[in-house]
């Protein structure tokens, strides 16, 4: 008797926490992901978002600047939606070294590293006619949604970023199809060749130019990447 006496109050004790251990917490009335649900009508637990919701910094109120074509319509609008600078084409002349030459090449005459080794379809030139007459807004679309068997590049190259690269494909069409009519007043042409202190760069040295740029006499409107117009 004295035994049970000792164990009774220990039992009770177990009885009671074993009582507290509810299962709340581990089955929460929720539905889980794409779960069958007998409430709606159509037994689909997740529910469509309602008419014109836009997630957090998704709003894309500038058509143009995300999609490159005309307001409205499905038309390639032919201009940059912001100012094109020298930062912005040393921007564009960067992401386009990465992205895109491997396959354009840096000149953007399509042979680039990739078709030259065997890839099954050599990209364009984009000096032909029918680019050369393309509209701004043809390029960033292209990158945007991808054309024939190249991808699109929409996550990886950020909005302002594919504008640069077009302003910079736009540059590398002037240059292989410019004329003596196109150089500005007063300017050499060609251009004297810059020189350089001692000997060339190697590849693990930097050629050191005897005379530095002078950017001081660079003009344009002031831009950072991002900054649009509406």
């Amino acid at each position: 008797m004295m035994n049970l006496r000792k164990i009774a109050p220990i039992g009770l004790l177990a009885v009671l926490a074993i009582a507290g251990c509810r299962q709340d917490m581990h089955d929460q009335p929720k539905f889980k992901p794409l779960a069958k649900s007998d409430f709606y009508p159509d037994l689909r637990s997740a529910r469509p978002l309602p008419d014109h919701t836009v997630a957090r910094g998704q709003e894309h109120a500038d058509t143009y600047f995300y999609s490159g074509m005309l307001p409205g319509t499905n038309n390639p609008g032919d201009y940059m939606p912001f100012p094109v600078t020298e930062e912005v084409l040393q921007r564009g002349r960067e992401r386009f070294n990465i992205y895109c030459a491997p396959c354009h090449s840096r000149l953007g005459d399509g042979n680039g590293y990739v078709p030259t080794r065997g890839f099954a379809r050599r990209p364009p030139s984009f000096h032909i006619d029918r680019l050369r007459k393309a509209p701004l807004g043809y390029f960033f679309d292209v990158m945007t949604h991808g054309f024939g068997m190249m991808p699109d590049y929409a996550s990886q190259i950020p909005p302002d970023d594919r504008w640069a690269i077009v302003g910079y494909i736009r540059a590398l069409q002037l240059s292989q199809s410019a004329t003596t009519a196109d150089v500005p007043a007063g300017q050499q042409m060609p251009s004297q060749p810059p020189q350089f202190r001692g000997d060339p760069g190697s590849g693990a040295t930097i050629d050191e130019p005897l005379v530095p740029p002078d950017r001081s006499k660079v003009t344009g409107p002031e831009h950072k990447m991002g900054e649009r117009s509406e």
